[in-house]
C-alpha cells in the first residue's frame, strides 16, 4: 500500500515546488494544441538603481546646503578637521570635500536663503 503511494507523493512534492517558485509571477503561453500553460517567471533581482541615485544627489544637496549656509572657509576647517581624525572621519572627509557639483548648488541655495 505505501508503495502505490509514491508517485502520488512525488507528483505532489513537483507541483508543490513549482507553486511556491510561482510567487514570483507567472509567464502563460498558449500551446500548439490550443492548452494554456502557466510557468513560473524566473526570479531575478533587481538592483535599486533609483533610490541609489536618489541617495546620491540628496548627498550632493545636503553639502551644497552645508557649504552655502557655512561659508567657504568654515566649511574647509570642518573638513580638514575631519581628515585628521580616525579612518571613518577621513572616509568622511574625502566624501565631503567641496566639488564642483557641491559648489554649483550651493550657488542655486544661496540665491533662496536669505
Amino acid at each position: 500500500m505505501a508503495q502505490a503511494n509514491v508517485p502520488f507523493d512525488k507528483r505532489l512534492k513537483r507541483i508543490v515546488r513549482r507553486h511556491d517558485r510561482m510567487s514570483h509571477g507567472v509567464v502563460k503561453t498558449v500551446t500548439a494544441d490550443g492548452l494554456i500553460v502557466a510557468r513560473p517567471r524566473a526570479y531575478r533581482p533587481r538592483f535599486p538603481l533609483k533610490g541609489i541615485l536618489a541617495l546620491v544627489v540628496t548627498g550632493f544637496v545636503f553639502k551644497g546646503f552645508l557649504f552655502a549656509s557655512l561659508g567657504d572657509q568654515a566649511y574647509q576647517e570642518r573638513v580638514s578637521v575631519l581628515s585628521a581624525g580616525s579612518v571613518m572621519e577621513q572616509a568622511g572627509a574625502w566624501v565631503m570635500q567641496p566639488d564642483v557639483a557641491t559648489m554649483y548648488i550651493a550657488e542655486k541655495v544661496k540665491t533662496i536663503m536669505p
